[in-house]
């Protein structure tokens, strides 16, 4: 098993900075930041950009592998995503995750001023922005025509660090999206369904979707250790780092249902992943006999 922990980018970067060096001190296997223009409730607060904040951390660590938690089609093109992904992946040389989401609504998809799209659009925009993305990061050139998105003649020079690109951990809950992280993921995150009302009801929906993404998997013909399955176990009504015990509950469930990542979030003072960084420091403790599970 294999941990990981979401740091969110509300930070200035005097307090953020030492946070990423921590993560990696602590020896978590990675370490992701929300990749928003604003994040619910947090909007009117401070709020950084993704991709210079990963840029940031990748230049204070040297190990530990850092993601996007995660980039979506929302305010994301692909052509220039590609370009800040081949920078960012050479600037860490090749540690970069790339965690890709179809967007749901809310203030990353309003702020533009485009019109809001049903579920069913947001899944088609996805499926395009995964194959053209992926083809320009693959491809030295690439000129691509779909509904949502186009590229004429895009240049990948000198193209990732990573070959053939970094890791597609791809967010899917639904069966479509499933479907394409079956075809396109060399990962799969899952929230499980985020309106249950109990930490048991939870479980069951983590337990069933997973069961849903092996049969995605076979009918794209793919063996089920083909992809990596990460869980992101604060989607649960019960915060995962409320206690050693709540963490270590859910890194054993999460094993035990065949993730093979679980990932955390780091405490704040309130509202939401509100905790103590005490029960950070003892979690972090235990992770050589969390990480045998």
């Amino acid at each position: 098993m294999r941990i990981g922990i979401v740091i969110l980018p509300d930070e200035r970067w005097s307090v953020a900075g030492r946070r990423w060096q921590r993560a990696e001190q602590y020896g978590f296997d990675h370490a992701w930041t929300y990749d928003h223009l604003g994040w619910r409730d947090l909007v009117d607060g401070p709020w950084f950009d993704a991709v210079p904040t990963l840029t940031a951390a990748a230049m204070v660590t040297r190990r530990i592998r850092l993601g996007t938690f995660v980039a979506s089609p929302n305010f994301r093109h692909p052509v220039h995503f590609a370009r800040e992904v081949t920078a960012l992946d050479d600037i860490s040389e090749g540690r970069l995750l790339l965690g890709l989401g179809a967007g749901g609504i809310g203030f990353d998809s309003a702020v533009l001023g485009r019109p809001e799209l049903t579920p069913g659009q947001r899944v088609d925009r996805f499926a395009e922005f995964l194959e053209l993305f992926g083809t320009i990061l693959t491809s030295p050139t690439t000129t691509w025509r779909g509904e949502y998105f186009a590229a004429v003649d895009a240049r990948s020079t000198p193209g990732p660090c990573q070959r053939p690109r970094p890791p597609f951990v791809v967010a899917a809950n639904g069966p479509r999206a499933l479907r394409l992280a079956a075809r396109h993921g060399d990962g799969w995150v899952t929230t499980g369904t985020r309106f249950a009302d109990t930490a048991e009801a939870w479980w069951r929906s983590v337990a069933e979707v997973a069961e849903r993404f092996d049969a995605a998997l076979d009918a794209a013909g793919r063996a089920p250790g083909e992809v990596t399955r990460y869980l992101t176990l604060d989607a649960c009504p019960v915060y995962s780092l409320s206690s050693v015990e709540a963490f270590e509950d859910a890194v054993q469930r999460a094993a035990a249902l065949g993730f093979t990542d679980a990932i955390t979030h780091w405490p704040r003072a309130s509202s939401w992943y509100a905790g103590d960084e005490k029960t950070l420091d003892s979690v972090a403790a235990r992770l050589p006999r969390l990480r045998a599970i």
